[in-house]
C-alpha cells in the first residue's frame, strides 16, 4: 500500500480505478480504516465505484488496525485530520474531488467544505454521525476506552492525559450538531449535498436530516436502507446518479 508522508505524518492511501476522484472516508469512528470498508460497511465504495471514478480511501491517522501514523494535535484536532485529507489530495495532484465519508466521515465532509470550498464537489455523508443532546459524551467516552487505550499502548509517546486533552477538544468543547461546522454554516453552503442517513447512537438520524433540510443544494436517500438487502442497490444507484450529475465537465 502506498503511503503519503509530511512531516511526522504517515498515511496510508488505497486507490482504484479512473475518472474524477472520489475520496473515501471509512467510518470506524478514530479507528477508521480502509479494511473496514470491506468488513463493516452497508458497500465498499472502492467495489462499488472504480469502474466509473478515481476512488481513494485512507486509514485515519492514528487509527488501531491501520498503518497510518502522526502526532495527536490537541488543539485542533478535526483540523489535523482535514490537513491529512487535503494533504493527500495535493500529494496525489487531485484539486477538485467528490468525497464520500461514511460516520465520522460526515464531520469530515463539512469541515472539508469549510476548509477547502473550491474544491469539494460535492459530498456524500453516509451514516453521519452527530451529537444527540441526551448522549452528548457519547464519542469521547467511546474513544477513551475503545481509541485510547490500545493508541497508547503502541505509542510511548502518547500519554493517556494526551488522548483525554485530544478527545475534551474533539468532543466535549462543542458538543452540538455536526461538531464541525455550525448550523448557519450548512443554511449558507451551496455545495450539492447528499445525505444517506442511519439512526443508531452514533448516527443520529435527526441531525442527518437536520442538516439535509438545512443545506439549500441538499437531497436524501431512503430510510431505512443499510439492513435491507434490496434497498442497498437503490442507494448505490442513487449514488451514481448524484455523482454523475454533479461531475464537472
Amino acid at each position: 500500500m502506498p503511503i503519503y508522508e509530511r512531516g511526522p505524518v504517515r498515511i496510508r492511501y488505497e486507490e482504484a480505478g479512473s475518472g474524477f476522484p472520489l475520496l473515501i472516508i471509512p467510518g470506524g469512528g478514530l479507528n477508521s480504516t480502509i479494511a473496514g470498508l470491506s468488513t463493516s460497511h452497508p458497500f465498499n465504495p472502492l467495489v462499488e465505484f472504480s469502474n466509473e471514478f478515481r476512488v481513494i480511501a485512507a486509514d485515519l491517522r492514528n487509527a488501531n488496525g491501520g498503518e497510518s501514523s502522526g502526532p495527536l494535535e490537541v488543539d485542533r484536532p478535526w483540523d489535523s485530520y482535514t490537513d491529512d485529507h487535503l494533504g493527500l489530495m495535493d500529494h496525489l495532484g487531485i484539486d477538485k474531488f467528490f468525497v464520500l465519508g461514511f460516520c465520522i466521515g460526515g464531520p469530515f465532509i463539512w469541515n472539508l467544505i469549510r476548509r477547502a470550498p473550491n474544491r469539494v464537489v460535492a459530498a456524500v455523508p453516509t451514516q453521519p454521525s452527530g451529537s444527540r443532546p441526551e448522549m452528548r459524551d457519547l464519542f469521547y467516552n467511546n474513544n477513551l476506552t475503545g481509541w485510547g487505550p490500545p493508541l497508547a499502548a503502541r505509542r510511548p509517546d502518547i500519554k493517556m492525559e494526551t488522548v483525554d486533552a485530544f478527545l475534551t477538544k474533539m468532543y466535549r468543547t462543542n458538543p452540538d450538531f455536526v461538531f464541525t461546522v455550525t448550523r448557519d454554516f450548512v443554511r449558507a453552503c451551496p455545495t450539492p449535498i447528499l445525505v444517506l442517513p442511519d439512526d443508531v447512537p452514533a448516527h443520529p438520524y435527526a441531525v442527518a436530516m437536520e442538516s439535509a433540510m438545512l443545506a439549500p443544494n441538499a437531497q436524501v436517500s431512503l430510510y431505512p436502507w443499510k439492513d435491507i438487502p434490496q434497498r442497498v442497490p437503490v442507494v448505490l444507484r442513487h449514488v451514481r446518479m448524484f455523482l454523475r450529475a454533479n461531475r464537472p465537465g
